[in-house]
């Protein structure tokens, strides 16, 4: 059942339930997205692997986030069990056979994979306003602070460097308002409030250096399978702000590092965004209008973008449109919300007269899925009730001693598993800081020096120097020294000694004229 150029997805059957005909995604439009829905315990992440396993399997690299860890099994090969043997003599699936497939594992936290890092700069203000939860004043204020950094060469590379730029805003708010505009003292603080926020919620770890190359997320193993990188995202999903703008930082980098390609024969990269609902949840209407924008236009650039989620009303309609492949499992209608969900699901696709779709989405079994695909000239397929095919890897998380090995084997091993500090702003402003201190002190050492010439010596505070015995003599102004009560004294003797030698003079000269 297996053919070139496409991705065998599963078996479709008619309403007796005997097996159709095979369904088949073509690589040729691989990069125009794709949608997988469901409700909890439909076949998500069998049918996430099944989809990743056969990407691989044709030379394209691939990116998935692994919420629960099932993910991960991808990296093990398949073992024999009933319920996999069994779904392939439903669907005819002789050729199936049990296979591992070359993995790379990556951890924001170093934890369950190689560290994944950004700098500051490379995430930009809009997705960081995004990951602090920015007002609008606040947001002013980080663009604000990104044109400061460029103009003055300041390189933001970890939160430290943010922050150490945020103190130097503050500091000197009224200067810089005058060039840039308002800097509020009261949005700087909530700023770095925010920063405090991230730090305990372990953002710190993104951000740095190496940063993460995208070029280590597109290779090719030696038997010219496509790797496929497996983010560990179940602690990530604790801070799931931060799981939604580092997805979409990765997103941005795809777009704007990647080259024009148009229409390939198949993509250079396929991302599979597992909890999609987590990127639009209470996101700003720019954000959404950014992701919009790079969904539309990545396509040219090679890469194939999957959202997995449970409804389809978590994506918004906008970005929906731009999702070509579309694979729907059961979906429950208890509450108005999943009736609606239902009735969008069914009306997204192309009927089908042999049966009703807002029916079966109900009804479907797990592992079961209403598919519909892009064909000739991309146009959608009438979607066709569908049983997903078993995949070649364990179905089932690894170990960690088996990670362990994998991460050994890795090709990017050494790479990015130790931090690199550089000099970046946090460094630069404290050296200019310590510099106008020091300015500072020797212009007030050379302001407190004795005048040249002058026998007497300036006075000091008590213990700042000095004899703390004397008695501090008040300071005169500029040139001018104020004389000591003994200086005073000796002075005023010679000028009675004077006056009085000079008046026995002047007697005795006019006596001696008298005579």
């Amino acid at each position: 059942m297996l053919e070139d150029g496409k991705i065998f997805i599963g078996a479709s059957r008619n309403p007796d339930d005997s097996i159709n005909k095979g369904e088949y995604l073509d690589l040729k439009f691989g990069n125009r997205h794709g949608l997988v829905t469901g409700a909890t315990g439909t076949g998500k992440t069998v049918t996430l692997q099944v989809l990743a396993e056969g990407f691989a399997r044709a030379g394209v690299p691939v990116f998935a986030a692994d919420i629960k860890g099932d993910l991960s099994g991808i990296a093990a090969k398949g073992e024999p069990k009933d319920f996999l043997t069994k779904r392939a003599e439903q669907i005819g699936f002789d050729d199936y056979e049990f296979e591992q497939f070359p993995v790379i594992f990556w951890d924001l936290f170093g934890e369950k994979g190689h560290r994944v890092r950004t700098t500051v700069a490379e995430m930009g203000p809009l997705l960081l306003a995004r990951l602090m939860d920015a007002s609008e004043p606040q947001e002013g204020v980080i663009n604000i602070a990104f044109k400061i950094a460029d103009k003055a060469g300041l390189p933001l590379l970890d939160l430290k460097d943010f922050t150490a730029l945020l103190n130097y805003m503050g500091e000197n708010a009224s200067e810089l308002s005058s060039q840039f505009g308002l800097i509020s003292r009261a949005s700087v603080g909530s700023i770095q409030r925010a920063l405090l926020v991230l730090e305990q919620q372990g953002a710190e770890h993104f951000f740095g250096e190496p940063a993460l190359k995208i070029s280590d997320i597109m290779r090719t193993s030696n038997n010219g399978y496509g790797q496929i990188s497996v983010l560990a995202a179940d602690k990530l999903m604790m801070n799931p702000r931060l799981y939604a703008t580092f997805l979409l930082w990765l997103l941005s980098e795809l777009f704007e590092e990647l080259p024009e390609v148009g229409d390939p024969d198949k993509p250079k990269l396929v991302f599979f965004f597992d909890e999609a609902h987590l990127l639009f949840n209470d996101a700003p209407k720019v954000l959404i209008e950014r992701v919009e924008q790079v969904v539309r236009l990545i396509r040219s650039k090679g890469v194939g973008v999957y959202f997995v989620t449970q409804n389809p009303l978590d994506v918004p309609e906008t970005v929906l449109a731009q999702l070509g492949n579309r694979l729907q499992h059961a979906l429950r209608a208890y509450s108005p919300r999943e009736q609606k969900a239902v009735k969008t699901a069914a009306d997204t696709f192309r009927p089908n007269p042999a049966f009703d779709c807002a029916t079966v989405i109900t009804t479907l079994g797990t592992g079961e899925a209403l598919v519909s695909t892009l064909e000739a000239k991309g146009a959608p397929s009438i979607v066709e009730r569908t049983l997903i095919r078993p995949p070649s890897a364990r179905v089932g998380p690894v170990t960690d001693a088996e990670r362990q090995q994998i991460m050994a084997r890795s090709p990017v091993l050494g790479v990015y598993d130790d931090d690199v500090d550089r000099e970046s702003a946090f460094e630069m402003l404290a050296a200019r800081a310590q510099k106008a201190a020091d300015s500072d002190a020797a212009k007030r050492a050379q302001e407190q020096a004795p005048q040249e010439g002058n026998t007497t010596s300036g006075w000091t505070l008590p213990g700042f120097g000095g004899n703390d015995d004397d008695k501090a003599q008040p300071r005169g102004r500029s040139g001018y020294q104020r004389e000591t009560v003994m200086e005073a004294a000796m002075k005023s003797v010679a000028r009675t000694v004077a006056t009085q030698v000079g008046r026995a003079l002047v007697r005795g000269i006019l006596g001696s004229l008298k005579r």
